[in-house]
This record gives C-alpha cells, structure tokens and sequence, in this order.
C-alpha cells in the first residue's frame, strides 16, 4: 500500500478521526478480501478547509455492475453500513466508483465540524 498525505497533521474531533479510519479499514479490508493477491492500493489524505478527504484506491478488477445493489438486496451491508453509514453520521459522504478491470475508489469527505453522536458538534 502507498500513502500520500500533507506535510502536517490532520486534526478532526476524535469521535471522527475514529469514524474515518473505521471507513479507512473497511475499505482496505475489501481490498484484500475482492481485489486479488496481486493488488495494490493507494491512501490519499487530504486537508482541506472545511473538510478532510480520504481516497482508497486499489488496481484490483472492479466491481461488476449491479453487484453492491445486490449484496445490499442479500443482506450484505458491508459497504453501506461501514463506509457509507460512518460517513454520513458524521455530515460527511462516500462515494464508491469502480469500473470493471480498472479498480476501484473509494472518496470519504467529512467535515471539520463533525456531528457526533449526540448531534452536537466537536472540534
């Protein structure tokens, strides 16, 4: 795995930076689990403004089209409730982009200002 990241700390409330590197995790995890012995994934950290942007990519085969709609329809919540779900109880997002035989990306955008649990916000 290859990382870029800035030269100085991302700072986020705790409950967040936790929130995100659990979506981190889950991502990573399914690139071991569907991406192949051979891929390789990059972690993009970025700092902006208002917000922090993380980026999992892999080079694995992609996703088939209709495939996370199906898991979703079997049951299977990995990536609606371990990446999507973090995200958005934070005010943040992921999005998921895959093409088959070209890989996948995973984009986590959460706010600075992150809601927590109690809906209240941390800094």
């Amino acid at each position: 795995m290859s990382l870029a990241e800035p030269g100085a700390p991302v700072l986020l409330a705790p409950a967040a930076a936790r929130e995100v590197a659990a979506a981190v995790g889950a991502a990573l995890d399914n690139v071991r689990a569907h991406a192949g012995e051979q891929a390789r994934a990059w972690l993009l950290v970025e700092d902006e403004p208002d917000e922090v942007i993380v980026t999992v990519r892999d080079d694995g085969p992609g996703i088939p089209e209709g495939r996370l709609a199906q898991a979703e329809g079997e049951g299977r919540l990995g990536v609606a409730l371990s990446i999507r779900g973090r995200l958005r109880d934070l005010g943040g997002s992921a999005e998921l982009i895959s093409v088959p035989g070209q890989g996948t990306e995973v984009e986590l955008k959460v706010p600075k200002q992150a809601k927590d649990g109690r809906g209240k916000a941390e800094r």
